[in-house]
């Protein structure tokens, strides 16, 4: 079943979601329609990107491994409340909740009705899923109300204020003693030909990235942010980074 109420898309498939707070109707961001449009909000982005290969391909080969990087932070099986900021092309989801025990939930949310649908569509009618239309900037989700939080290559197509913003709202909506995991790009070391090949690509292609690229994740955390850890580590001669934050 799907309803829409207050701008929030979402499919009933659990008695067992943290129901999202009701507020303003949500917005596709200007900078998301103007820069991503060919990615993310046209309809027929999906139909170009929404291919495993694809995606594997755009990330030199090493989607799988990214994406089992990021989910074994979870452990074998997780019985909380997990939230995935946006969707992601390819089968990062499906692996996602495999993770969930029994117990366990997970909220997806994306601010582009077109990836809202399609990931609708990729997953069918699973009762551990709750599908919703948001900001990643104001998640209608109360305090402190995940276990985890996963943000999978998406600070790099953020302008460095929408940046900001969606750390602070992943740190807010986590528990205390919870985890948000990052994987996003990072500046290759000087010997990796990434280093020179990767910065025509991004440059052209994704305008927000450099200053990620030339700086650290942790740079964009909230002024006055408390958490108990935090750990990063680079793969692939650094081209890519994981950053987790223990709240």
């Amino acid at each position: 079943m799907t309803f829409e109420k207050s701008g929030v898309i979402q499919r009933e498939n659990s008695l067992a979601a943290v129901a999202p707070l009701n507020r303003a109707p949500v917005i596709v961001p200007d900078y998301l329609e103007k820069t991503y449009w060919w990615a993310y909000t046209h309809p027929n982005a999906v139909r170009v990107f929404e291919r495993q290969w694809l995606v594997n391909l755009i990330l030199w080969g090493n989607f799988s491994r990214l994406r089992d990087l990021a989910l074994d932070e979870l452990g074998d099986a997780v019985n909380g409340q997990l939230l995935q900021v946006a969707c992601v092309y390819g089968n990062f989801t499906e692996y996602l909740l495999r993770r969930l025990g029994p117990q366990g939930h997970l909220n997806v949310i994306d601010v582009a009705p077109v990836q809202i649908s399609n990931l609708h569509d990729k997953l069918g009618d699973k009762r551990q899923v709750s599908i919703t239309q948001q900001d990643a900037t104001h998640l209608q989700f109360d305090d402190a109300s995940h276990d985890a939080v996963m943000v999978f290559f998406l600070l790099h197509e953020m302008p460095a204020d929408v940046r900001r913003k969606t750390i602070a709202e992943a740190l807010r909506v986590t528990k205390p003693g919870g985890k948000v995991v990052f994987v996003d790009y990072h500046r290759p070391v000087a010997s990796s030909p990434f280093r020179y090949i990767m910065v025509p690509i991004l440059t052209t292609l994704e305008p927000f990235a450099m200053d990620l690229w030339n700086g650290n994740i942790a740079d964009w955390l909230p002024e006055g942010c408390s958490y108990t850890d935090i750990s990063k580590q680079t793969y692939f001669g650094g081209l890519y980074q994981k950053v987790v934050i223990t709240c």
